[in-house]
């Protein structure tokens, strides 16, 4: 059972971390249950702090992930349609990967301010231009925590299991 959990645990980090660049994938949080699987194991005694403070980041950083993007949008002069426009493209993005992942969120902020403002190109490209650095920073800072997550997983499972 143990060997069965720390595969499980070690799938869902990987899942976290390939979820930390594909938005359908919630990858902080599955990198926090790939920690579960691997305290349920009987060989690790449940360290609640680690527990606790690994939580903490993966809500720290969902939040995030959905508040950076639209910060980056509005901060560049977009309006909540660039927000709509930056979220749909991550999710078209996603039937024309790799590049539909960096594309996706910018061509999608565009064509939201294009429609709110159709005669500001400047100011649509601008907003487009937020969203995409937006993305960009939720994305490695999600990219940081799952990787982290994973290098700790590893440690902990070594140190503990051979």
């Amino acid at each position: 059972m143990d060997t069965l959990l720390l595969i499980v645990g070690l799938i869902l980090m990987i899942l976290g971390l390939i979820g930390s660049f594909l938005p359908v994938l919630p990858g902080p949080t599955l990198s926090w249950f790939g920690f579960v699987c691997l305290y349920f194991t009987k060989v690790i005694e449940a360290n609640y702090w680690v527990l606790g403070i690994t939580f903490l980041i993966t809500i720290f950083i969902t939040i995030a992930d959905y508040i950076i993007p639209a910060k980056g949008t509005k901060k560049f002069g977009g309006t909540k349609y660039g927000v709509w426009g930056t979220n749909i493209g991550l999710v078209v993005g996603l039937f024309f990967p790799p590049i539909g992942f960096v594309i996706g969120p910018f061509v999608g902020a565009f064509v939201g301010e294009m429609l709110y403002n159709f005669k500001d190109t400047n100011g649509a490209l601008k907003a487009a231009f937020g969203s995409f650095i937006g993305f960009l920073v939720s994305t490695f800072m999600k990219f940081v925590v799952c990787f982290s997550f994973l290098i700790l997983y590893i440690y902990i499972a070594v140190k503990n299991f051979v």
